[in-house]
């Protein structure tokens, strides 16, 4: 079956959030690059490539069911921040907004029936229980460093073995 028009527009919406995230996960890793946090750097490039992931997962779909992808310009993403915890922070909120909009994607597919859509999407809501999980836990942990730098060097460390293993 033919994806329908609202649902198309939709996942076109989507996609272009989730260009537009992989755009601010590579804007906070040259922040990260620039004042020599390494692991930082690392773990919002692989969370960049994995937003991209889902970019092309969306579209991968949409195509599957006979539909038409709109690419859109991207918004230039904020490439400075008060601190390692502020660029973090801005990863949790892009995360919130990513699954409320997975959710009103959500809404929509079963307003129209579109069980095929429904399927796809309840991949991305846990998805995003864990993409949420994760960068909170982040944020907590730098709360606690607070201005350590010692546990800041050790933490950042820590995030760079993300994407190292197998």
């Amino acid at each position: 079956m033919q994806i329908g028009k609202a649902v198309q527009a939709a996942m076109n919406d989507q996609i272009h959030k989730e260009l537009e995230s992989a755009y601010q996960y590579l804007a906070m890793s040259a922040y990260f690059s620039s004042i020599n946090q390494p692991g930082s750097a690392s773990w919002m490039r692989v969370q960049g490539r994995e937003e991209l992931g889902h970019a092309m997962k969306f579209t991968d779909f949409v195509e599957d069911r006979g539909g038409t992808i709109v690419y859109r310009a991207l918004t230039a993403p904020p490439t400075t921040f008060a601190s390692p915890l502020a660029a973090f922070e801005t990863a949790v909120q892009q995360e919130a907004m990513v699954s409320t909009s997975i959710n009103a994607l959500f809404e929509l597919a079963a307003k129209e029936k579109d069980y095929a859509s429904q399927a796809l999407l309840q991949w991305f809501i846990t998805e995003q229980v864990e993409e949420e999980k994760t960068s909170r836990e982040i944020v907590d942990t730098l709360r606690l460093i607070g201005n350590n730098t010692s546990g800041l060097y050790m933490f950042d460390r820590e995030l760079g073995r993300r994407g190292q293993a197998g």
